[in-house]
């Protein structure tokens, strides 16, 4: 489940679904749901993802992945995983990643939608993204939100194509994180970075946001219309694909 709380007028999003945290799609629909309450409640200030326990998040759910009958069924999935991702890319509020662990996949995904992300300070917690070792691509809006940003089109691909996993300080110097704060100070340097940046008069934050990320919200949106991406997705029916995410869930 995707637990929310509010405090100061921010909403704390917070994953917890088992060990890693998974995202399942439930949880997707339960974030569409903040980010339509940031945007149109003029008394919420901004948005906290976190995870619950010792991970951010490992990314999507495998037993749904594995539970798809059809190619259609994955796309009907991939449409609606890319508007709530895009709209979390452009909620009008200030949306912080507070990284309290692993934040891999997906978890990673999500987190590149945010503004800013802070993680925790401690020696084992990963990120990065595993998909090529799975057999699984990117569909537009992921691959546009986490190239979202980069100084170069060179670390998007070595990220990519190597599965590179990186502790927080290589994470801090690849651009995948901001900050690296003590945990006690996760959720309280969070809520000062949106209140230093949405109170502001006449919260020119929001405009300024949608002035940076609206042309890439938008390429995302005409890709998904006008390109063939569907047949693609007949790669979560590959064998050698399906062994792997078995492979993976059984190590869980």
């Amino acid at each position: 489940m995707l637990n929310e709380r509010i405090e100061e007028g921010i909403i704390i999003a917070t994953f917890e679904n088992g060990k890693t945290n998974s995202i399942t799609m439930e949880m997707l629909r339960t974030l569409r749901g903040i980010v339509k309450r940031a945007d149109e409640d003029a008394s919420i200030r901004g948005i906290i993802l976190t995870g619950a326990g010792r991970t951010f998040s490992g990314g999507f759910d495998l037993p749904m992945f594995l539970g798809f009958k059809d190619v259609p069924e994955v796309v009907a999935f991939i449409l609606e995983e890319d508007e709530i991702l895009t709209e979390l890319f452009e909620c009008h509020k200030p949306v912080i990643a507070a990284i309290n662990g692993h934040a891999v996949a997906g978890g990673l995904i999500f987190a590149m939608a945010a503004d800013y992300r802070i993680v925790k300070n401690h020696p084992k917690i990963s990120l990065g993204m595993s998909e090529i070792k799975l057999g699984l691509p990117l569909s537009f809006a992921q691959a546009e939100v986490m190239r979202f940003g980069y100084d170069s089109d060179k670390k998007f691909r070595d990220l990519m194509y190597f599965a590179r996993m990186l502790d927080i300080n290589g994470a801090r110097e690849y651009g995948l994180v901001d900050e690296i704060v003590e945990d006690a100070d996760l959720i309280p340097r969070a809520k000062a970075v949106i209140a230093q940046w949405i109170d502001n008069p006449g919260r020119a934050f929001i405009k300024l946001k949608q002035s940076l990320r609206k042309p890439t919200a938008d390429r995302i949106r005409k890709l998904i219309a006008e390109e063939n991406w569907q047949d693609s997705l007949k790669c979560f029916f590959d064998k050698d694909v399906r062994a792997s995410l078995e492979f993976v869930m059984s190590m869980m």
